[in-house]
């Protein structure tokens, strides 16, 4: 499988996935999430989006961080698994309904909400919103461009 456009040659995509990057980065590395769950949101929201090269990256990186293969695998049907802690299954739900924001009527639902900020302070709960949210926007590119997956190395974008 060949992706339809050369995102990574691409001057303006390179711009457009660099000022993701760069806000990606700046939530993952402001210290005020778990990596872990920041890794679980971002395999989730991409699994749903169907994004095989982000899946590839995320669930690379969970596992040569030290998950799991059970946590890694179980990512998909969280509701039905132990092996997720409270508040990574509220970080999920809400990765979930923020995902899939076009198929409910009025957004994201407000006991997912109200759940989430029973484990996340404010600023937590901004992070995990951008977060999701940058994920969301990097699959779309994804899969509009058919980018595939499967050759991703851990480390390998820095």
């Amino acid at each position: 499988m060949s992706a339809r456009l050369n995102l990574f040659g691409s001057e303006i995509a390179g711009k457009a996935m660099k000022g993701i990057n760069t806000a990606s980065m700046a939530v993952i590395n402001s210290g005020l999430l778990p990596k872990a769950t920041i890794d679980l949101v971002l395999l989730r929201a991409s699994q749903i989006n169907g994004c095989g090269f982000c899946t590839d990256i995320h669930s690379k990186d969970l596992a040569h961080a030290g998950e799991s293969a059970a946590r890694v695998n179980l990512v998909a049907a969280w509701r039905e698994a132990t092996v997720f802690s409270e508040a990574e299954r509220a970080a999920l739900e809400l990765a979930e309904q923020g995902t899939r924001i076009a198929d409910g009527f009025g957004g994201v639902p407000q006991d997912v909400w109200a759940n989430a900020a029973k484990h996340y302070d404010e600023e937590q709960l901004a992070a995990l919103t951008c977060l999701i949210a940058l994920i969301n926007a990097s699959n779309r590119l994804g899969v509009i461009t058919a980018q595939p997956g499967g050759e991703y190395q851990p480390g390998q974008f820095g």
